[in-house]
């Protein structure tokens, strides 16, 4: 890391909310952010694309602070420390994902809820993200990424992994029931990985037929559009599409005593149903946000697993295009950008 460093990075921006097909982010030049106490600076080698990233460039998500630079599925190298920062070494490859920091104080925090935590702050949204050659994290907010892992395979793990990782949890799904998937993109490819894993029988739910091959690739025992009925009835289900419309067809599919977990962080509104789609002591409760601890257990398994990432990688500046494909439907798997300057090469820890 004894190289010099430009003054300036590059970086998509974000000064204003707008249709992506307006191409709302714009490639600049900006001077390199400053690590903090107890922070991090990352030259960044890759950086997952996400539906949230979608939202925020939309302004689906309300934006704490504009300009901002999005991306929170963040591989990088530490190439300088903040004044008391000493988890890492210089050179150490990490990653970021959403949860950037939390209070620590609140009662969502010393109940291990810091997902929850009212003072939460989150990558790309309240603090810079991903989307640029460096950026600056708290120490205490960083992974180490297992080896064996590329930087770009990593990235998606940091986010699609984690947020679908707790979905699971939450659906509370068990060995040898059956696990609705409802859409299947960066965040459901990762997630039947680990349900197979752990003795689920994976039925998957989407409208592309690209995405329907790839769920049949990774061992779905049945593939469907979300309005057909699925041979057997549900004990668990995942909406990661945000529609919805998908609530009440995801219930009708559920048994009595099921779950249906809502993965995203928006979603369109859900209509107005029968109380009978709900009855038989069915829930639906909605997954915010990650812990630490979700982090550190997804990567533990997706080192164990090991957990196969399906990518596509664009360059940085094709940020734009990239999130319209996402919002097309048009990414199998993950979409990641390629952040590192051209003398970067790739490797895995």
């Amino acid at each position: 890391m004894s190289e010099p460093r430009p003054e300036r990075m590059r970086a998509m921006v974000l000064r204003r909310a707008g249709p992506i097909t307006e191409r709302p982010l714009s490639l600049e030049e900006l001077p390199l952010p400053e690590p903090g106490p107890g922070e991090l600076r990352l030259w960044v080698r890759a950086c997952g694309v996400c539906h949230t990233d979608l939202h925020t460039v939309e302004g689906d998500l309300k934006l704490p602070k504009l300009p901002l630079i999005p991306g929170h599925q963040i591989v990088g190298v530490v190439e300088k420390l903040g004044p008391g920062a000493k988890r890492f070494k210089l050179g150490e490859r990490v990653g970021v994902p959403w949860l950037n920091s939390a209070c620590g104080e609140c009662d969502f925090c010393r109940k291990g809820l810091e997902n929850l935590c009212p003072n939460a702050r989150f990558t790309g949204l309240h603090v810079d993200g991903g989307y640029a050659e460096y950026a600056v994290v708290p120490e205490a907010f960083a992974y180490p990424i297992p080896a064996g892992f590329p930087d770009f395979q990593a990235a998606p793990l940091l986010c699609a992994g984690v947020i679908g990782y707790r979905a699971l949890r939450l659906s509370e799904a068990q060995e040898g029931e059956r696990l609705g998937l409802f859409g299947f993109g960066a965040s459901a490819h990762l997630t039947i990985q680990v349900a197979r894993h752990l003795g689920c029988e994976v039925y998957v739910f989407t409208r592309a037929e690209e995405h329907k091959a790839l769920a049949r690739e990774l061992g779905a025992a049945w593939v469907g559009a979300p309005q057909d009925e699925p041979p057997e009835r549900l004990d668990r289900a995942i909406i990661f599409a945000p529609a919805g419309w998908i609530v009440p067809l995801a219930l009708r599919a559920l048994r009595p005593g099921g779950t249906v977990a809502l993965a995203g962080v928006h979603m369109t509104p859900i209509p107005e149903m029968s109380y009978e789609l709900i009855y038989g002591e069915r829930t639906v409760r909605s997954v915010a946000n990650m812990t630490r601890k979700d982090a550190l257990e997804l990567l533990e398994l997706a080192a164990a697993i090991p957990i196969h990432t399906e990518v596509e990688v664009y360059p940085l500046a094709e940020a734009n295009e990239v999130l319209l494909k996402l919002k097309e439907g048009h990414i199998r798997g993950a979409a990641v950008l390629n952040v590192a300057l051209p003398e970067a090469p790739e490797y895995n820890g």
